[in-house]
C-alpha cells in the first residue's frame, strides 16, 4: 500500500528492484534489440550505436527524491516509488547528425506507443547555472500488437526511456557528468563550461553542414559520362577551338564517383575507400583527368567484363567487385603505368586470358 513513510517506501522499492533485477535485464536486452532492428532496417539514417542499461537502484531513489518526493509530501499524497521511475530501463540511439534526431523519433513513433516526449536538443540556456544539452528523450512502451505477443509477456506493460543523441551530444553528456559540484563552482567556471557547451553545439552543426556541402559538391561534379553537346562556337568554323577541348580537371573523389556509378549503378562506393583509391590512381599516373579516366573506362570495360565472367566461372568463391574491374581497366589501358594496380598473380591470369582471346582459333 502507498504511504508517506519515505524509509518504508525506499525499503519496499529496494526489495522490488532486487526481485525484478533479472526480469529488468531481460527486458532491457529485448527493448534494445527491437529498437536497433527498427532504426537500422528503416534506412535513411546513419546509426553509430544502440545500447541499453538498467538504471541503478540508488540513482532511481535519488531521482525520486529530487523530482517527486517534495511535492508528494507537501500535498500529503501517499506514493510507491516504482510508479514514478519510468526509465528503469533505458535505450540510447547515437546517430551522426543533429537533423537525424527527429527522423529517428518518427521511426520509433511508428513502432512503439509513445507516453511522453522531452526535447532537450536546444536546451543550452543563457543562465550561468545551465549546462549543455542532452538530445531527445521519449518515454515508450510496446505497441498494442507487440504487447499481445506471448514472447513479450514478461515485460509487456513495462515502459522504457529512449534517448536519441548525436555523437557530439553523447560525448558532451559523458564529460558533463564528470564535472563535480556544478551548483557551487565559481561563476567564471560556469561561464567557461557554457562556452564549451556552445562549442559542442557548433561542432554538431558544422558536421551537418559539411555533410550537406559534400553532397552538393558531388551533385555539381561535371558529368564526363554524358555525351558532349554540340559547341555553337564551332558549328560554322570547325577550326575554332571548342569548349569540349578545354583542359579537363584532375580526377578527384567527386568526379570519380560520378563516373564509377555510371558504370556500376548498383554498387555503393564507400567514401573512405574512394579517397584512397583515387590517391592510388594519381600515384600511378600523375595528372589523371576525369575525362581521361572516363575515356579509358569506356574503351576497356567491355573486355574486362568478359574477363570477369570467365574469372568467376573458374573461381566461384572469389570476389571480382567494381574496384577490381576498374583496376583491370586501368591496367589494360596502360600496362606500364598501371602495372601496380594488379598483383602479380592477377596480372598473369589476366594476361593469359588476353593471349587466349588473341590467338586465332583452329579451323
Amino acid at each position: 500500500m502507498p504511504s508517506l513513510d519515505f524509509d518504508l517506501e525506499e525499503s519496499h522499492f529496494r526489495t522490488f528492484y532486487a526481485e525484478q533485477s533479472a526480469a529488468l535485464e531481460t527486458a532491457c536486452a529485448a527493448f534494445t534489440a527491437m529498437v536497433a532492428a527498427v532504426v537500422t532496417q528503416s534506412g535513411g539514417v546513419e546509426i553509430a550505436k544502440v545500447e541499453g542499461r538498467v538504471k541503478d537502484v540508488d540513482e532511481c531513489i535519488r531521482k525520486f527524491v529530487r523530482k517527486y518526493r517534495p511535492a508528494l509530501e507537501e500535498n500529503n499524497t501517499p506514493y510507491e516509488i516504482q510508479h514514478y521511475i519510468t526509465d528503469l530501463v533505458g535505450v540510447r540511439v547515437v546517430c551522426l547528425y543533429e537533423d537525424e534526431l527527429e527522423k529517428i523519433a518518427a521511426i520509433v513513433r511508428g513502432h512503439f506507443a509513445v507516453i511522453d516526449v522531452t526535447d532537450k536538443v536546444t536546451a543550452v540556456e543563457s543562465t550561468e547555472a545551465s549546462f549543455g544539452y542532452k538530445g531527445l528523450h521519449l518515454d515508450l512502451k510496446l505497441s498494442h500488437a507487440e504487447r499481445t505477443q506471448p514472447e513479450h509477456a514478461a515485460y509487456a506493460q513495462l515502459p522504457f526511456e529512449l534517448q536519441v543523441r548525436t555523437i557530439i551530444q553523447d560525448s558532451w553528456s559523458v564529460l558533463d557528468h564528470r564535472i563535480k559540484y556544478k551548483k557551487s563552482i565559481p561563476s567564471e567556471l560556469k561561464r567557461r563550461i557554457n562556452v564549451l557547451s556552445a562549442l559542442f553545439e557548433l561542432a554538431d552543426r558544422e558536421f551537418r553542414q559539411i555533410r550537406d556541402a559534400t553532397a552538393a559538391e558531388l551533385l555539381q561534379a561535371p558529368d564526363e559520362t554524358a555525351e558532349p553537346l554540340p559547341d555553337p562556337a564551332t558549328a560554322d568554323n570547325p577550326q575554332a577551338p571548342s569548349k569540349a577541348q578545354a583542359p579537363s580537371s584532375e580526377l578527384n573523389a567527386f568526379t570519380f564517383l560520378k563516373i564509377a556509378t555510371h558504370f556500376f549503378k548498383d554498387f555503393e562506393f564507400e567514401p573512405s575507400k574512394v579517397d584512397g583509391f583515387v590517391d592510388d590512381i594519381q600515384a600511378w599516373s600523375r595528372g589523371m583527368t576525369r575525362a581521361r579516366f572516363n575515356a579509358l573506362m569506356r574503351e576497356t570495360v567491355g573486355v574486362v567484363k568478359r574477363y570477369k565472367q570467365h574469372f568467376e566461372e573458374q573461381n566461384p568463391q572469389a570476389s571480382f567487385n567494381p574496384y577490381t574491374v576498374i583496376r583491370h581497366c586501368l591496367y589494360l589501358s596502360n600496362k606500364t603505368a598501371f602495372r601496380p594496380a594488379l598483383r602479380n598473380s592477377a596480372r598473369e591470369s589476366f594476361e593469359t586470358w588476353l593471349q587466349e582471346q588473341a590467338e586465332p582459333k583452329p579451323q
